[in-house]
């Protein structure tokens, strides 16, 4: 039963070409926290990463995260060519240095009768929480009061992470609408976890859309062996059970019965060019007896577990990017032409896409 009284995005359903091309053409909201980076993959040298067509350095001092945009003011390279010294990082072109806030602290042939060059980078809000690195393009004075959608099972003993990176050559309104689609399972074949969704309930608000599915699934841990149904299909047998997608603008999240949650974390780099981080959660509390157990041990279970998805995640990826990106094909070649949408959940992200494109 679809709960219409609950309040909806404040924008028409898509039928024109023209609403078919905003959507397709829509850029990302700014005001919001996106996701840049693995804590991982910013080690000790300057990373360069792109957010909505803005070129941001992201690097390390000794006490925090920065981010700055990435050029160089004095001949407008890359500053993420060059290199951190203490909490500055050097142009790797003629040594300026620049301190987080994006101002030029150093100009080593700087001439006594020479002053500083009054220049100053954007700086950009950045979190390191959860395992990635959080990054604010919009104003920066909403970014303390805006939420942080945040990963709460990542540090959490009890839930064993695996994560990968979807990279696709596709407008990031394609990606969203084919994660908040569950009538696509023939695709998976053995790689999808639930099967027969009915839709039961759906939300939608400015902010977010959410839909509650009854559905069946083989995804239940409670014995050691069980783990083997995540790859042998011999083992599996499916129960009902509950399936919950939500579109927490920018964000998507899933909620598959009690024991398995998964998150996509958005960065749109451009119109046509999307990554995220699909990030997979096993819960182990089934396991009654586990909190009794050593912290110490908990922990070596945690991490010597980690990733033990990612083979799965993989290649559900790799099935997904396949379609989305033959969608954006055939936008670039006939943007007039748009299907008829029977996926309610769908049409409802399509509007919210419009709305917080409009509250840039």
């Amino acid at each position: 039963m679809d709960t219409s009284t609950v309040p909806t995005v404040p924008v028409t359903t898509p039928k024109s070409p023209h609403s078919q091309d905003a959507i397709r053409r829509a850029p990302i909201n700014p005001n919001h926290w996106y996701v840049v980076a693995h804590s991982s993959e910013l080690t000790d040298k300057p990373m360069a990463v792109v957010l909505w067509q803005q070129q941001i350095v992201l690097y390390r001092t000794r006490q925090t995260v920065c981010a700055l945009e990435d050029r160089c003011p004095h001949r407008q390279v890359k500053l993420s060519r060059g290199q951190v010294q203490g909490d500055l990082i050097e142009c790797v072109y003629h040594g300026w240095q620049f301190n987080d806030s994006g101002n030029c602290v150093d100009v080593p042939y700087l001439q006594a009768n020479q002053k500083l060059p009054n220049c100053r980078l954007r700086c950009y809000p950045v979190r390191e929480q959860d395992g990635f690195i959080w990054l604010f393009p919009g104003d920066a004075a909403l970014a303390d009061d805006t939420p942080l959608l945040g990963l709460p099972e990542w540090d959490q003993l009890n839930y064993i992470a695996s994560y990968t990176v979807i990279d696709t050559q596709a407008h990031f309104s394609f990606l969203i609408e084919n994660l908040m689609d569950m009538y696509h399972g023939r695709l998976h074949d053995d790689l999808q976890a639930w099967a027969n969704p009915v839709l039961n309930t759906l939300e939608a608000t400015p902010q977010r859309v959410d839909a509650h599915y009854r559905a069946e699934t083989y995804y239940k841990i409670d014995k050691i062996y069980s783990v083997g149904q995540l790859f042998i299909p011999a083992m599996r047998k499916l129960r009902p059970t509950n399936l919950d997608v939500s579109y927490v603008y920018p964000h998507w999240q899933s909620v598959l019965g009690k024991d398995f949650k998964i998150y996509c974390l958005f960065c749109p780099v451009g119109e046509t060019n999307t990554r995220a981080y699909l990030v997979h959660f096993v819960s182990l509390g089934a396991f009654h007896r586990l909190h009794k157990l050593p912290v110490r041990f908990r922990r070596f279970v945690k991490n010597r577990l980690f990733n033990a998805a990612r083979g799965l995640l993989v290649g559900l990826v790799k099935q997904d990017v396949a379609m989305v990106e033959d969608e954006q094909r055939a936008f670039d070649q006939m943007p007039q032409r748009k299907g008829p949408e029977y996926n309610r959940a769908v049409i409802k992200v399509q509007q919210l896409i419009q709305h917080q494109a409009a509250q840039r």
